[in-house]
């Protein structure tokens, strides 16, 4: 089947329309300010900020597409069939930072990717997924989250959910301090064995399920109380989010090394983050409880 440019396009761009409007219900206060762009090289996108909400601290929601004539060499030491090709990449990325500590920060991408040369087939593949960062988990929230995440895995096949959030739990490790970003959920790249028709299917049930998977969290937790004790927790972890995207991200080193649009780019960290030297949470507290969920298990049966 022949790559299918304006229909991924038209996804993507409906989804960043239905994702914003759902999360302006949720805030029920501020909207999203749009910032449509252009990028000297080829491409632009448009990025869309929430700021200063009732519920949301802070919240992006990126479209983007753009193409070049190089790959950065991060990418084609990576995937060196790429080299000399043109390339096109586009995407929806989105981060968001709430303003309860009880209602945890998460991530979530869809993307595309083209390479192309003449006389020669070309090299594409999706890629994206989504994860959730707790400060204060809660049980039901993250059986939940996975649920979602194993529900619209099944009908691509029995090994979907299992192999995508064993890959999640791999990538958003902090390596240097051996715990995961957060509970994890599902992250997949390089996705075309299926073919193209398939693989934009699963795309597309990935980024559907993102607010099927978030919105009751929201729901079920911005009006938790809290004091703050808890909002210096929220901050202090919001710097471990800090670590990992500028550390080992690859979304950010390719589009930093890709002359893609800074301000977009770095939309993903918190507006405001702490870190403390050798910060241990009181035995037995709920900061310390934290911990055990930093780790990968397998939520949906370990929390029946």
């Amino acid at each position: 089947m022949p790559i299918q440019y304006d229909a991924v396009r038209a996804y993507l761009t409906a989804l960043q329309d239905q994702i914003c409007h759902r999360l302006e219900q949720l805030d029920g206060q501020a909207q999203f300010v749009v910032d449509s762009w252009q990028r000297p090289e080829g491409g632009g996108g448009q990025s869309r900020v929430l700021t200063k909400g009732r519920v949301f601290e802070q919240a992006g929601v990126n479209f983007s597409e753009v193409a070049g004539s190089q790959l950065p060499a991060s990418a084609t030491a990576h995937r060196p069939e790429l080299a000399g090709r043109h390339w096109r990449a586009m995407g929806v990325s989105l981060v968001i930072h709430p303003n309860n500590p009880y209602v945890p920060t998460s991530h979530a991408n869809v993307r595309f990717f083209v390479a192309e040369k003449e006389g020669e087939q070309p090299v594409w593949w999706f890629g994206g997924g989504f994860d959730l960062t707790p400060f204060y988990p809660f049980d039901d929230d993250v059986r939940h989250w996975h649920q979602v995440a194993s529900d619209l895995c099944a009908s691509f096949g029995p090994d979907h959910y299992n192999k995508y959030k064993a890959w999640c739990d791999d990538y958003f490790l902090l390596k240097h301090r051996n715990e995961t970003r957060g509970v994890g959920g599902l992250f997949f790249d390089d996705l075309n064995d299926a073919g193209f028709e398939q693989s934009f299917a699963f795309m597309q049930a990935v980024g559907n399920g993102f607010i099927d998977a978030y919105a009751p969290i929201v729901e079920r937790r911005h009006d938790t109380p809290y004091g703050e004790r808890e909002r210096q927790f929220q901050l202090y972890r919001r710097g471990r989010y800090v670590e990992f995207n500028l550390v080992f991200d690859r979304g950010t080193l390719f589009g930093l090394q890709s002359g893609g649009r800074t301000e977009s780019i770095l939309m993903s960290m918190p507006p405001l983050a702490r870190w403390e030297y050798q910060y241990q949470p009181e035995q037995n507290s709920a900061e310390a409880k934290l911990t055990d969920y930093l780790r990968p298990r397998d939520w949906l049966q370990e929390l029946d």
